[in-house]
């Protein structure tokens, strides 16, 4: 996956002067999320309510408790793994070993918080100090950034990812130097990509259901239908957890606050923001209405090739990522149930099809690089990105 030996991969996201920015920007829109997400107009484009000082951000108590989850997925990425996948070779012809025990996590977890509820664990306080979590992960997300840049200055060239090592410090940081950080057999990477942060988004939607159910006597329909669409799209993640050792992240992207504060902060505050959105702003579903959403859900089967041959049969003979088009279809069953009058909870797949198309773009320059001829043709059989007929 690395350029030839002496050239410089693309510099992408803008460069050192677009790294800087989205440093500032990725978290600002997170908290922006957050605070309108709990206000009255709940207006996506609008102003915050206000703006947090240091004193509303800031708690030992919620550093304490974002390090002790990280500490226990830590722990239970540790135990022993039903199954040890390889990786696909490196640069120096050797394949990283990864155990296969996500699924495990969360069966682990979903057992602890149950223990938890039934001795009277607050879960239900959650929603309440989400700026402070935020805060906390982001804060945990940058110190872990800087110590594994610190930490690729003493790893071998062969171990830098393609494009984290332009020489510009801010934009190493952000994009990641070292392409696998490990101590021992330890990956951050990989531990940060499905783990915490997918456990702790259905953690964070159960706390809001809970909180939903104190407030108005049960759950109302909509906060169930959020709450069962992403509970199921994490443990298909986590089922097939070794799927992910053929993504661009694991693959190409070196691990650096890009990739921390996504897996740590950006998904379980930015990814609950429909429930978060429905234990303020109430809305009212039928079973029809349900159903039909259901139906929408259900539609999101399509595999993901991991294979090495271009396939231009099936729904790879429609669009090339025809995985990313299942991808948009789920994302909007997951904000129907918000209803229609606030954009706000329509902010996932908004900011998801500009991720996949940025992502498809470097999906497309790199299989022009690695298949030549044969993608050139690939392209012609196959004209449409992700959706027929419009893009």
């Amino acid at each position: 996956m690395a350029p030839p030996q002496g050239s410089q991969a693309p510099l992408e996201f803008g460069g050192p002067l677009g790294a800087a920015a989205l440093l500032v920007l990725l978290p600002g829109t997170m908290f922006h999320l957050l605070l309108v997400a709990g206000s009255g107009p709940a207006r996506l484009l609008g102003p915050p309510p206000y703006l947090p000082g240091l004193e509303t951000l800031w708690s030992p108590r919620a550093l304490l408790l974002v390090l002790a989850w990280l500490g226990l997925q830590a722990a239970f990425y540790l135990l022993p793994a039903r199954k040890v996948a390889e990786g696909l070779e490196l640069k120096d012809k050797s394949r990283l070993r990864y155990p296969i025990n996500g699924f495990q996590a969360l069966v682990l977890t979903a057992l602890l918080v149950g223990l938890g509820a039934a001795a009277g664990l607050p879960l239900g306080a959650l929603p309440e100090m989400l700026l402070p979590l935020a805060f906390a992960a982001t804060l945990t997300a940058f110190i872990l950034s800087l110590l594994l840049y610190l930490k690729a200055q003493l790893a071998p060239a062969s171990a830098l990812a393609p494009g984290g090592s332009s020489g510009n410090p801010i934009y190493d940081f952000f994009l990641g130097r070292e392409l696998n950080p490990r101590i021992g057999s330890f990956d951050f990477k990989y531990f940060c990509e499905l783990r915490p942060g997918l456990i702790g988004w259905v953690l964070l939607n159960l706390a809001l259901l809970l909180q939903e159910a104190k407030l108005r006597g049960s759950p109302s329909l909509a906060m169930w239908l959020v709450n069962g669409f992403q509970l199921l799209y994490v443990a298909d993640a986590l089922w097939y957890e070794e799927a992910v050792l053929t993504t661009m992240d694991i693959t190409h992207d070196g691990f650096g606050f890009m990739l921390a504060f996504g897996d740590l902060a950006w998904v379980p505050f930015t990814y609950s923001l429909q429930a978060q959105f429905l234990l303020y702003h109430p809305q009212p579903l039928g079973l029809p209405a349900a159903g039909a959403i259901c139906l929408l859900n259900g539609l999101e089967t399509i595999p993901t090739a991991t294979g090495r041959r271009l396939l231009v049969s099936g729904w790879w003979g429609v669009v090339r990522h025809p995985n990313y088009l299942g991808d948009l279809i789920m994302a909007l069953a997951w904000s129907l149930p918000c209803g229609l009058s606030h954009l706000l909870p329509y902010f996932y797949i908004l900011y998801f099809t500009a991720l996949l198309v940025h992502r498809e773009a470097r999906d497309e320059r790199q299989c022009r690089q690695k298949y030549g001829r044969a993608w050139q043709e690939y392209c012609r059989r196959v004209p449409h990105r992700i959706l027929p007929y419009v893009y």
